[in-house]
């Protein structure tokens, strides 16, 4: 599993305050981070994954480094890779974990897998 080390730990460090609603899984071959059980932010080989409004995806994809987020070739509204150059700053950092914070409370949570 690839990933930031440096990258999950400036994440970390933002997400601290949101303790202890935040926990950390390995998926998609990197970290993610759930806030309240739900997908907020992860990171993936050196990209910052972010769970965003919809609403807001178009226009942050016109921010620099920004790409949609794609699965089996198609694109995942609400969904966008973040290349390192869009995370260098720790401002940059803040704006992207805050924008996904800011839809964390009205995102849908995974529905739990039943255990026999």
């Amino acid at each position: 599993m690839a990933f930031d080390a440096n990258l999950v730990e400036r994440v970390r460090e933002l997400l601290v305050v949101h303790q202890p609603n935040v926990a950390e899984q390995k998926m998609m071959g990197g970290i993610t981070f759930m806030v309240n059980d739900k997908m907020c932010v992860g990171v993936k080989n050196d990209d910052l994954m972010c769970r965003i409004h919809p609403n807001a995806y178009e226009q942050s994809l016109q921010r620099p480094a920004c790409r949609p987020m794609t699965m089996g070739g198609k694109a995942m509204k609400g969904y966008v890779f973040i290349a390192p150059e869009g995370t260098a700053s720790d401002e940059d950092l803040r704006f992207w974990v805050e924008l996904a914070l800011a839809f964390n409370p009205f995102a849908q949570a995974s529905k739990k897998k039943k255990t026999a």
